[in-house]
């Protein structure tokens, strides 16, 4: 039987047992607390950080920078590399008007008003000759060193329209000659004849036989150089007449850029556009063929009779 003594004892052994268990039990949770709070994913914010990405920006292919989300970084970031292709496109990469050449061809979206004389078509008539002389005639092209020419009858010549053209003439006997438009044959020279050059009729048949049964049609040669503007004789900053020379296919129309855009001019009989008021005298042009297509040109200056070549030409068809 235990003493009064060893009873007290006892009871002081157990409780200091039991209070180490409940300081070592506190110390576990609180080491518990720590880890959990520095685990990734976990904090009192946890649960509402993971609902909101964050940002992260990216190069894209065309140089633009775009926000994309992501869940491992707040902070801005930029990843990628556009190609050298993919860059090549985008408008900072564009060449800039000042590095643009002179001279260039676009293709027009907008049709051409159709004169009489139309691609693809064959025309019947006569062929007459005449003494061309040093080539000069109605069109003001000046001479020329190639007299395969010919002068349209005045309704096909249509105020100038003609000029400058190609044609294909085929005799009745089969023989056959090029000739390029250059000046206008008057009444009674009806509608379908072209007076031809004495040196082109003669490709066709001996000048004795005077008038020749022909067909004949509008061609787009191969061997023609680029064109030329020439501004006319006392043109100025006030009024200025403006011609194109050299040209493949037929001038339908001619426009000069002005401060309050392109505007068309009006042709005259002697193959000159005219800016009556100087709009647009000395600044770009803008030429389109029978068949749509723009060349515009830049850079000529206001030089009266003076012929300034370009860089371009009409496409061949």
């Amino acid at each position: 039987m235990k003493t009064a003594r060893q009873a007290a004892r006892q009871r002081r052994h157990i409780r200091r047992l039991m209070l180490g268990g409940t300081l070592a039990l506190t110390a576990t949770g609180v080491l518990a607390s720590l880890v959990m709070g520095v685990l990734p994913g976990h904090g009192a914010n946890a649960g509402s950080a993971a609902g909101i990405p964050s940002a992260t920006t990216q190069v894209t292919a065309a140089g633009s920078a775009e926000a994309r989300p992501s869940a491992t970084s707040a902070s801005p970031t930029t990843t990628g590399t556009p190609s050298p292709t993919a860059a090549a496109t985008s408008a900072s990469a564009r060449p800039s008007a000042k590095g643009t050449p002179r001279s260039r061809g676009t293709r027009s979206t907008t049709a051409v008003a159709a004169g009489r004389i139309r691609p693809h078509t064959t025309y019947s008539g006569v062929a007459t000759a005449y003494e061309a002389g040093d080539g000069n005639g109605a069109c003001l092209f000046g001479p020329s060193a190639d007299l395969m020419i010919a002068a349209m009858n005045t309704t096909d010549y249509e105020t100038s329209r003609a000029c400058g053209a190609y044609v294909l003439v085929h005799a009745s006997n089969g023989a056959s000659v090029t000739v390029r438009i250059t000046n206008e044959c008057p009444l009674p020279c009806a509608p379908g004849q072209l007076d031809l050059s004495q040196q082109a009729f003669a490709k066709l048949a001996d000048l004795k036989v005077g008038r020749l049964a022909i067909t004949w049609q509008l061609v787009s040669p191969s061997a023609v150089g680029t064109m030329s503007i020439r501004y006319k004789t006392g043109s100025s900053p006030y009024w200025c007449g403006i011609q194109v020379i050299g040209h493949r296919n037929p001038v339908a129309r001619l426009e000069v850029r002005t401060p309050g855009g392109w505007r068309q001019l009006p042709r005259t009989d002697y193959n000159y556009f005219i800016s009556a008021n100087g709009g647009g005298c000395g600044g770009s042009i803008r030429v389109t063929d029978l068949y749509g297509e723009q060349l515009t040109v830049s850079g000529i200056a206001l030089r009266p009779d003076v012929v300034q070549p370009t860089r371009v030409q009409f496409a061949r068809h």
